[in-house]
């Protein structure tokens, strides 16, 4: 089954593709190179006042970092992230470096920089699962972070893989159809 979108209007292939799997496949180790790709999308993408306030913490599998990071997901998301070649945590700078006020669009930032590696990695034949599903107390017991940098998602990266790698529940999620609400219910007018 195709797990590219079918949207109402014509979007880029790169944006219909993409997709948010629970099977990954835990053979399937991903490239240096490519990792470096998926984090220049991030350092080119927009921020306010050119800030970049997303902070990144990377490891592949097999790296003592990846397993930290993995104990610091949520457990719910522990069973299906446990096959992803890559984990990240994603951060922000909640300070602006050149005056030292709150940046009040750090949040917004990274979510734009994720984003973005989300789209490098569709068009690398990569898939991502963003989670919100962290536990910030842990990842900041686990690592030694600056005072001003906030825990906020985790990103699992790897291959696609197939249902049977994964517990039935998770496998069921990602056999339904992808669905969103239509354009009226989010656009206000008027």
């Amino acid at each position: 089954m195709s797990r590219d979108a079918r949207p109402d209007y014509p979007i880029h292939e790169l944006l219909a593709q993409r997709h948010s799997p629970y099977a990954f496949d835990p053979d399937r180790a991903v490239s240096s190179e490519d990792v470096n790709a998926l984090f220049e999308a991030v350092r080119w993408t927009m921020s306010s006042y050119n800030a970049q306030p997303w902070r990144y913490i990377v490891a592949h599998r097999g790296e003592e970092r990846w397993q930290k990071i993995y104990e610091c997901l949520v457990e719910g998301n522990q069973p299906w992230a446990a096959n992803a070649a890559v984990l990240a945590l994603g951060l922000t700078r909640t300070t602006f470096a050149y005056n030292g006020k709150p940046n009040v669009a750090a949040e917004h930032d990274l979510g734009a920089a994720s984003a973005m590696l989300s789209v490098e990695a569709t068009a690398r034949g990569l898939v991502v699962h963003q989670m919100i599903g962290i536990e910030p107390d842990k990842v900041l017991e686990s690592f030694d972070l600056p005072e001003d940098v906030k825990p906020l998602t985790g990103l699992a990266i790897g291959y696609a893989g197939e249902a049977a790698q994964i517990p039935a529940a998770y496998a069921e999620r990602d056999a339904k159809p992808r669905e969103r609400m239509p354009q009226g219910e989010f656009l206000l007018k008027g």
